[in-house]
Parts: structure tokens; sequence; C-alpha cells
């Protein structure tokens, strides 16, 4: 792979100094692609905000993806920001498409809160995916609605329960990802994530990042969302009979 750098100069020999970046450059084997920052949900621990509703067009993302498999990618995931929010859906479906059709990668998957996902998603590129990633943050809606985790009057937790079926029905593994917080701390979620049973639940920590959503430029402000490591610890505790629990604490995030 070779990248042309603006800007960048170098006394050395064109093939040594392509040498030198091939031995400096880590293999990207699997790539998080946030290729949008806007979202329809206004969760208030967010740290990927909307600073920007800058999107990459559809070539030139297809064009970065390409050169992300020629580098090493084999996994590859895209988040936002909320990715459906793009054209109704259909610019992750046909990157989604792209990256199993055209690069074949063994592994391509999407993070969302999921309100903006339709059965005609999975009819036209469900054969693509091989993993969806739902946002939840709790099963009580009134707390959903503290956070900021809500579009009009539609439940969450009545569309998580939805989006669980389709994926069923389009062999697309089913994931569920959730931010531990001031709110959600003391609850209870073993039954639900049981019953949901998904491949895989992440367990993130409420992390503060400047700009984002700490700090003087920040669009939100998550200090009143923040726990201690003693509490999300407690949280882990109180769900380490849910086999499929990966808990990401803040520092392995960081």
């Amino acid at each position: 792979l070779s990248l042309s750098l603006p800007g960048w100069r170098d006394s050395a020999p064109r093939p040594q100094r392509e040498q030198e970046w091939d031995d400096a450059a880590p293999t990207p084997t699997s790539v998080n692609y946030h290729f949008t920052r806007r979202c329809n949900y206004k969760c208030g621990f967010c740290f990927h905000t909307a600073k920007t509703s800058f999107v990459l067009p559809l070539e030139e993302a297809k064009r970065g993806l390409a050169m992300l498999k020629e580098a090493g990618m084999g996994k590859i995931n895209f988040s936002g920001g909320e990715p459906f929010i793009q054209d109704g859906g259909d610019f992750v479906g046909k990157l989604v498409q792209f990256c199993k059709q055209d690069l074949a990668l063994p592994s391509v998957s999407i993070v969302s809160n999921g309100s903006l996902i339709r059965k005609q998603w999975f009819e036209k590129y469900g054969e693509y995916l091989d993993i969806l990633a739902i946002s939840c943050d709790s099963f009580d809606e009134d707390v959903n609605v503290l956070i900021g985790r809500r579009q009009g009057k539609k439940n969450h937790v009545e569309n998580l329960h939805k989006l669980r079926q389709w994926c069923r029905e389009y062999a697309v593994a089913f994931k569920i990802n959730s931010v531990i917080n001031r709110f959600n701390v003391e609850e209870d979620m073993n039954e639900q994530i049981k019953a949901l049973n998904p491949v895989r639940w992440k367990v993130f920590q409420c992390l503060l990042i400047e700009g984002e959503n700490s700090g003087e430029d920040a669009l939100r402000e998550a200090e009143k969302f923040v726990i201690s490591d003693e509490d999300f610890d407690g949280f882990l505790d109180r769900h380490k009979d849910v086999s499929c629990l990966v808990p990401e604490s803040n520092q392995k995030v960081k």
C-alpha cells in the first residue's frame, strides 16, 4: 500500500522512505469506521458528537475501504453517530455489501441505536452483514428517556426485541452494547439479557472525552453520568453469571 501524505517531505530516497513507512505502520486488522457524527438520539454521555455533518462520498469511502483491505484489514465495524441516518440506511447498506461482496471481508458489523432500521433493509442488505450490535443502556423506558436514548414515542426496548427477531430471520449475529452510568448502575439486567440471548453483551463504563462530552467546546455535559471504578465493578459482579458479558472499563477503552 502506497500512501501520499500532503505536506510531508523527507530527504531520504523514495524506496527507503516507503520501507520506513511500511516498518512503522501497524496493520489495520480490525477497523472501526465512524463515517458520520450525526444521530437522531441525544444520549447525554455520547463521546462522538455531531460537531460536523460531513460524510465522505460513497465512492471515496469505498476507495478508502479497499486501501484498508490491501493494508491488511480483515474486520470492519461501521458506527457513528447513527449509521442508518445517512440516506435512509442505504449508505451503510452499500458499504456493507461492498465489504462483503467486493472485498470478501470475513467479518462485517454495524453498531446502531436501532431506531431507524426497517425490515426492508434486512431484505436488501442482510445477507452481507455478519453482526448487528444494538445500543441499549436500560430495560426501563423511563431511564432511557433520562439518558436521551429515545425518539418520539417509539419504545426502545420493544424495538430491541423486534430487531432481535429480524436478526434471527436473516442469520445476522446479534449483539448488545450498554454504557453503564449513574442512571442505570443499580439496574439488574440478568433476566432481560438472557432472554434476548445475544452472542455478546459489551458493557462499557461511562467515559469523559475532552471536547466531546466534557469541557468548554463539548456538545454534551456527561459529568453527571460518570460512575466510579468501584460502581462499575459492582455492576459487573451483579451480572457475572451472564456468559456473553464482555466488560470494557475506561482504562481498556482508552
